[in-house]
């Protein structure tokens, strides 16, 4: 800015930036990673603790010992009942209704399903709004939208390597969750970090493990699991959805 003139500068240099987007495709790519796994897109997925709530208030998890084994057990089941979905919409985005259809009638917990639906339709909205980009259906095309085929396809459209979707997957589920058991006071800010670097080692293997199975070998592993978030809707007082 110069005195007398009144010229300022700054708006011409925003101007040019914003002409310039970040022309390399992998720190672009890593950009858009970042956001997509920010807890500030709006998925609404911290509307949901996947049964840890249910757990915690039936006192199956009290501490950090209980918690360390849900989750293990938790990515175990991700990997087993969900993956499959993400890595076959991510492979044949075309057949995400298809897949979508198969994942409603996999899902029968009532409260699963609920928020696969409620996950699904928010990412679906969300990445369609923020990136202009469509991801082979709309919303009312859908029969469902359940998080994981949605999750899939989208990020195939985004141009997401398939490793990193799982990748992505995997750390959107165990972020959720921890955070989930810091709002209900089973651990602190600060034990939840470490779980979650120490879970990091597990939840890629569990990943590798699961990367090739087929939507033949979907499997639910954990029917406690899946019994503590039926239970989710009777419980007397609660933070969460599901």
């Amino acid at each position: 800015m110069r005195t007398g003139s009144t010229e300022f500068t700054g708006l011409g240099n925003l101007a040019h930036t914003a002409s310039n987007p970040v022309s390399n495709s992998s720190e672009k790519n890593d950009w858009l990673v970042w956001q997509l796994v920010d807890s500030a897109f709006p998925t609404g997925g911290f509307a949901h603790s996947s049964g840890l709530e249910a757990a915690w208030q039936h006192g199956e998890v009290r501490g950090r010992v209980e918690l360390l084994s849900f989750a293990e057990t938790s990515l175990e089941q991700l990997g087993h009942a969900g993956l499959p979905f993400v890595l076959a919409a991510f492979a044949a985005p075309e057949k995400l209704a298809e897949f979508d259809q198969l994942c409603d009638a996999f899902t029968t917990n009532h409260v699963a399903n609920r928020a696969s639906r409620a996950q699904g339709r928010a990412f679906l909205a969300a990445v369609e709004r923020v990136f202009s980009a469509e991801c082979g259906m709309r919303n009312a095309e859908l029969c469902c939208a359940h998080f994981a085929p949605v999750f899939g396809a989208c990020l195939r459209r985004l141009e997401i390597s398939r490793e990193l979707t799982g990748r992505m997957f995997f750390f959107n589920h165990l972020r959720s969750a921890l955070a989930a058991a810091v709002r209900l006071n089973i651990v602190g800010p600060m034990e939840a970090q470490v779980l979650q670097h120490k879970l990091a080692v597990r939840a890629e293997a569990v990943r590798q493990e699961c990367a090739a199975l087929t939507l033949d070998e979907i499997a639910q592993t954990a029917p406690l699991l899946d019994l503590w978030q039926g239970a989710q809707d009777r419980l007397y007082s609660r933070l969460f959805q599901s």
